[in-house]
C-alpha cells in the first residue's frame, strides 16, 4: 500500500517508517523537522521511501502530497503536556487545526489512522477502558482529544489510545518518564520523583509501531474503531519502575511531597479490545529498561558551565 505518515521523522514515526517499509509498503513522509531529520537519513536509499517537508498546518502543501495515498497514519503533534503548556498556540494549530487539514485534504476511500493518547482519559477511577467518559485536564490531553474527535466523525478511521511510552529510537527523547528516570539515574545519579504512587502502563516505542501495522493489517476486520494500546503486565507506580532501576543501576532518590502530572494519569487500562484482534506487546519492562541502561550510556550531555 502508499501509505503517507504525518511526523514520520519523529520518536513514534522514525521507527513505524522501517517497520512499514520492512512490510513492503510504500512510505512517503511529511514533517516539519521540528527537531530536525537525521532520524530519516538511512532511509533514502530505500526506493519505496518518500520525503517532503511540510507543515501539516499548511493546508495547501499537504494537499500537493496526497495524491494516490491509500492510508494516512497520523502522528504530527506537539506532544506531551509540557511542551505544550510551552507552546499552547502552536499546539492547537498542530494538534487540532492540523489534523483537520490532514482529514480535509486526503482521498476520502482512503483509511486514516490516528495516533491518540491514554492522557484524554484524564482522572479515572478504577479501570479505564474504551468506554471510559473522556475528561483531559491539560491542554495536551485537550487537544489530543478535539483531535481525535475529529478523525472518528470522518468514516473509515481508526483511534489507537496508547499508554506512556518509553525505550530508544532513532529520535532519542528524555522526556518520557522511563527514559528519564533511566538517564538520570546513570549520568546524574540522583532522581527526584514527586507522586511515587501514581499508577500507568507503559508500552515500548517498538510496540506502538508494530500496534498501528497490526492495525493496517487487520484493518477490514476490526469490529471497533477505538482501542486502547498497551499491555497489563506493563502497570506499574512511579515507585515500582525506581525499585526496577535500582536493581541495575546505584543512585540516590528522593520522593518529593511536591509536584504534580496536569494529566493526572493514576489507573489500570484494560486491553482486552486490542488484545481480541491479536496483537500483543512484545517488550517487558525487564527487556526494556536494560536498553535504556545500556543504551543511555552512549548519550552524555556535557555542562559547559561545571567542571565535573
Amino acid at each position: 500500500m502508499k501509505v503517507l505518515v504525518t511526523g514520520g521523522a519523529g520518536f513514534v514515526g522514525s521507527v513505524l517508517v522501517r517497520q512499514l517499509l520492512a512490510a513492503g509498503h510504500h512510505v512517503h513522509v511529511v514533517d516539519c523537522l521540528m527537531f530536525g531529520g537525521q532520524t530519516l537519513l538511512p532511509l533514502f536509499i530505500e526506493p519505496r521511501f518518500s520525503f517532503s517537508r511540510i507543515d501539516i498546518c499548511d493546508r495547501d502543501a499537504l494537499a500537493e502530497e496526497m495524491e494516490g495515498i491509500e492510508v494516512v497514519i497520523h502522528l504530527a503533534a506537539l506532544v506531551g503536556y509540557p511542551l505544550c503548556k510551552k507552546l499552547p498556540d502552536r499546539a492547537t494549530q498542530v494538534n487540532v487545526g492540523g489534523t483537520e487539514n490532514v482529514i480535509a485534504t486526503m482521498p476520502k476511500d482512503a483509511l486514516l489512522v490516528y495516533a491518540s493518547t491514554g492522557s484524554n482519559y484524564g482522572e479515572v477511577n478504577g479501570i479505564c477502558t474504551e468506554e471510559s467518559p473522556l475528561n483531559p485536564l491539560s491542554l495536551y490531553g485537550q487537544t489530543k482529544t478535539k483531535a481525535e474527535e475529529l478523525c472518528l466523525d470522518r468514516p473509515n478511521s481508526i483511534a489507537l489510545r496508547f499508554a506512556t511510552a518509553f525505550g530508544l529510537g532513532p529520535r532519542a527523547r528524555l522526556d518520557l518518564m522511563i527514559n528519564d528516570f533511566v538517564w538520570q539515574a546513570i549520568h546524574q545519579r540522583y532522581l527526584v520523583v514527586y507522586e511515587k504512587h501514581f499508577r500507568r502502563t507503559f508500552i515500548h516505542v517498538t510496540d506502538i509501531a508494530r500496534a498501528i501495522v497490526h492495525v493496517l493489517d487487520c484493518a477490514d476486520e476490526l469490529e471497533h474503531r477505538v482501542f486502547n494500546v498497551g499491555h497489563d503486565s506493563l502497570n506499574f507506580t512511579k515507585a515500582d519502575i525506581v525499585e526496577l532501576i535500582k536493581k541495575r543501576a546505584d543512585f540516590l532518590v528522593y520522593f518529593a511531597e511536591f509536584g504534580k502530572d496536569e494529566d493526572q494519569r493514576n489507573y489500570e487500562v484494560d486491553y482486552s479490545r486490542i488484545k481480541a484482534t491479536g496483537f500483543e506487546t512484545s517488550v517487558d519492562i525487564n527487556k526494556g529498561l536494560t536498553e535504556l541502561i545500556e543504551g543511555l550510556k552512549l548519550l552524555e550531555i556535557s555542562n559547559p558551565y561545571g567542571n565535573v
